[in-house]
């Protein structure tokens, strides 16, 4: 009978929680809801000592300063994106040390950047083996980068094996062209 009794307290206790829950989640959705009209066209941009104004001047002496745009993922400009792989290999190579070694100093120096390396193939072999392939050309370029005294949550490796080819075709030339790591910020 103890039993019987605590289960259906449970069990009130249980439904009660959830109507406080969906109540709570009703709440919160409507909180994020607006009747603001979005207008087509941004809204001018004034200093803290200008009024905005509803009328435009005939003729304006100033010229409107337009921000550049930041990119919180851009690279360092003299780095190079790519790092390229012997053929069936995930061993970095020595033609590729200058530029592991100048993204982990950029890293070292920004600690706040993070990147992500991209593991990629040639088209020759099948989908599952390229793609563990690429993973292998990711993670071991990323672990240069961790000798190197990168921190681990400043990276990340992803492989999309043989299925973004840097340039379509057959070939050695083609196919070493599409052995490669990129790195890209995020």
């Amino acid at each position: 009978m103890n039993t019987q009794r605590t289960d259906a307290s449970l069990m009130t206790l249980a439904r009660r929680a959830t109507g406080v829950a969906l109540a709570c989640s009703a709440l919160w959705l409507a909180g994020c809801g607006s009747n603001v009209k979005l207008e087509d066209k941004p809204a001018p941009i004034t200093t803290s000592s200008q009024a905005p104004t509803t009328s435009t001047p005939a003729a304006s002496t100033v010229a409107p300063v337009q921000a550049a745009p930041v990119d919180p993922t851009a690279l360092p400009a003299d780095l190079a994106r790519v790092i390229y792989f012997d053929f069936d290999s995930f061993v970095v190579r020595e033609d590729a040390r200058g530029t592991v070694e100048g993204y982990a100093k950029y890293l070292n120096a920004n600690k706040s950047k993070h990147i992500t390396v991209e593991g990629h193939t040639d088209a020759r072999g099948g989908s599952e083996y390229n793609l563990a392939l690429g993973q292998k050309r990711a993670e071991a370029t990323v672990k240069a980068l961790g000798l190197l005294g990168v921190a681990a949550n400043q990276l990340e490796a992803v492989s999309f094996g043989k299925e973004r080819p840097a340039v379509e075709g057959t070939g050695e030339e083609v196919w070493a062209k599409n052995r490669r790591a990129e790195f890209k910020g995020r």
